[in-house]
C-alpha cells in the first residue's frame, strides 16, 4: 500500500512538473511570436516598447500593439473558434491600443491624455480612430487555443490634425514667440538650406509628435508657432533617425540642409530640444530657410 501510494505520489509531481513546463512553453511562445518583429524595430528605429504590449514608433509614425484573445471554452474544436478567438484578441489590442496612445508625448510637457482630459471633442475623436484601427500582418494561432493580432494607428493624417490645431492654441499662450528679424534680400547660395537637421544624440532626448526647438533665450525657432497647419498633418511636425547621415539624406530635408548640434534636450520629457544662437540665426536671416521651416522639413536625430 504505500509502495502504492509513493508511486502515485511521484506521478501526481511529474504531471504537475510537466503542466508547468508547459505553460512556459507556451508563454515563451506567445512573448517570441510578439516580439519577433519588434526587436527588428527597437534596434533599427526611433521606437519605444510600451510593456509587452506594444510599440511607439515615432519614425514611422504609428503605434502598435498586440492583443491576445481565446474563444470560449465550449468552442475550443468547433468551426466558430477561430473567429470568436479573433474579436477576443482584437478587442483586447484595442483596449490596450487606446491606453498607450494616451501615454504618447506631443511635446516634453504634453501628453495625448492631457488633451483627452480637456476637450470632449479630442477625447472621440480618439476613440473613434482606436476604434477604427486596422488589424496588420496575418493572425497567430497558438497551441494552447488562443491567437494572437497585431492592430496599427498612425499618429499623423486624422491623429495630427486632432492635435495640431489645440496644440498651437496653447502655444500662442505660454510659448515665446520667435522673434522679427531682418531677412537676407540675397543671401548666397551657401546661405540657403533645405532642410534641418538637429543632431541630438548624447543628450537623453526623446521623440514627440510635436517637438519643439528653441535658442539659447528660449525663442522658438521651430515648432507649432512656425510650422504651416497643412504640413504637419500631412507628414507630422518632424522626422525621426538614428543614424546622421540617413537623416542628412531624408527625402523630408532634400538635398542641401543645415546640420546643427543640440546644446540639450529641454521640458520634463526631454523631446524639446535647444540650439545655439548663431545656429538658430543662420535660419532666420533667411527668407528660404523660414519657407522650409513651415513645411516641417526637419529631421531629429536621436540615440
Amino acid at each position: 500500500m504505500k509502495l502504492r501510494l509513493r508511486w502515485y505520489f511521484v506521478g501526481v509531481m511529474v504531471f504537475i512538473f510537466m503542466t508547468a513546463g508547459l505553460g512556459i512553453s507556451q508563454d515563451k511562445e506567445k512573448e517570441q511570436v510578439s516580439m519577433k518583429d519588434w526587436t527588428k524595430i527597437l534596434e533599427s528605429k526611433v521606437a519605444e516598447k510600451v510593456g509587452d504590449k506594444g510599440i511607439i514608433n515615432y519614425e514611422d509614425q504609428y503605434i502598435e500593439v498586440v492583443g491576445i484573445g481565446a474563444p470560449p471554452e465550449k468552442y475550443f474544436g468547433k468551426p466558430q473558434a477561430r473567429p470568436m478567438c479573433l474579436r477576443a484578441a482584437e478587442t483586447v489590442a484595442k483596449r490596450d491600443l487606446l491606453e498607450i496612445v494616451q501615454g504618447v508625448r506631443i511635446d516634453s510637457e504634453t501628453l495625448v491624455k492631457d488633451y483627452v482630459v480637456e476637450s470632449d471633442t479630442i477625447r472621440a475623436t480618439v476613440n473613434g480612430l482606436v476604434k477604427n484601427a486596422q488589424r496588420v500582418g496575418e493572425p497567430v494561432y497558438m497551441s494552447d487555443g488562443t491567437c494572437e493580432v497585431r492592430v496599427r494607428m498612425y499618429m499623423k493624417g486624422p491623429m495630427m490634425q486632432t492635435i495640431i490645431p489645440k496644440a498651437i492654441e496653447d502655444d500662442k499662450k505660454t510659448d515665446t514667440p520667435p522673434p522679427k528679424v531682418k531677412v537676407a534680400p540675397a543671401p548666397r547660395s551657401e546661405d540657403i538650406y533645405t532642410g534641418l537637421v538637429v543632431d541630438a544624440r548624447g543628450l537623453g532626448a526623446r521623440p514627440a509628435m510635436s517637438p519643439k526647438i528653441f535658442d539659447e533665450d528660449g525663442r522658438e525657432v521651430y515648432g507649432t508657432l512656425v510650422v504651416s497647419k497643412e504640413y504637419a498633418v500631412q507628414q507630422g511636425i518632424s522626422g525621426y533617425a538614428r543614424d546622421l547621415s540617413a537623416a542628412q539624406a531624408n527625402p523630408r530635408v532634400t538635398n542641401n540642409p543645415l546640420t546643427v548640434k543640440a546644446l540639450s534636450a529641454e521640458g520634463t520629457g526631454k523631446s524639446d530640444l535647444k540650439i545655439s544662437n548663431a545656429d538658430a540665426n543662420k535660419i532666420r536671416t533667411v527668407k528660404e530657410n523660414l519657407t522650409f521651416l513651415q513645411k516641417c522639413r526637419v529631421m531629429i536625430v536621436l540615440d
